[in-house]
């Protein structure tokens, strides 16, 4: 005798998984109507749904920071479309792992993540990847986030939380490719001098002209490239060198992740 498989029945599994009334009503025919059964079908469903889908590529996502004192996390989450991406469930998942990550670590997160994830996987139907997680420590830590598809977080030694914040907000918005002039090395300056050496090899100047321009040239590009000597975008008077003199405080490191 088959089991009646209510719309009660139906609505509170659904409220409990979130997934479509359909699948809601088989997994209940298959577990004639037992609750708990019709949980577990579902989870074994979520799960190779999610290995069907593991080809997949996913390109898209959000970042997500949380911070508290002395410490800040970056966590990463993928999805294949920005559709995807700015769904509730998956927004609401990219804060669960993060506070996860936050409360049990980084290496249990990834332990564990599979299990929270695909359940989610099952609801919006795309590959969902678990990307970078990173906790930073520090005495001076500030973020900045942008749209939720591009984070920095910068640490110092010294001056402010705000101060912090606003050189990961300058970060973000001119994303230089060194800290200092020190970082660049030879084959980075390689790279650079033949590019300029073509487009100057091209000018009818004398060779002495051409010599000072590609020094000028050479200059200004890791000027620009160099976080310590760029302008800093609130105050452009100031560089990020000697913003930091005037706070009387030190740059440590900073972590960009972007997606798209």
């Amino acid at each position: 005798m088959s089991i009646k498989i209510t719309a009660e029945l139906v609505k509170e599994l659904r409220d409990a998984t979130g997934v479509s009334v359909m699948q809601c009503k088989n997994a209940l025919e298959e577990a004639e109507g037992d609750m708990e059964k019709a949980l577990i079908i579902l989870k074994k469903k979520s799960s190779s749904i999610a290995m069907k889908k593991s080809d997949r590529t996913a390109h898209d996502g959000i970042i997500v920071v949380v911070e508290g004192t002395g410490k800040a996390l970056l966590l990463t989450l993928h999805s294949e479309t920005d559709f995807v991406a700015r769904n509730a469930d998956f927004i609401a998942l990219a804060n669960e792992l993060a506070q996860l990550a936050w409360k049990d670590g980084v290496e249990a997160i990834q332990a564990k993540s599979l299990d929270i994830i695909n359940p989610v996987v099952q609801k919006v139907g795309e590959k969902i990847e678990l990307g970078k997680v990173e906790l930073i420590t520090g005495s001076t830590l500030g973020s900045y986030v942008h749209g939720s598809k591009r984070a920095v977080i910068v640490t110092l030694t010294g001056g402010t939380t705000e101060l912090a914040k606003d050189i990961a907000m300058h970060i973000a918005a001119m994303k230089p490719a060194f800290v200092k002039a020190d970082d660049i090395t030879e084959e980075d300056k390689a790279k650079v001098i033949e590019v300029f050496e073509k487009e100057v090899s091209e000018s009818d100047k004398p060779e002495e002209i051409k010599k000072k321009m590609l020094d000028g040239k050479i200059s200004t590009y890791f000027k620009e490239q160099t976080l310590m000597d760029q302008p800093f975008i609130k105050n452009p008077d100031l560089t990020i060198d000697n913003l930091l003199k005037e706070k009387g405080a030190t740059f440590v490191s900073f972590i960009h992740e972007s997606i798209g």
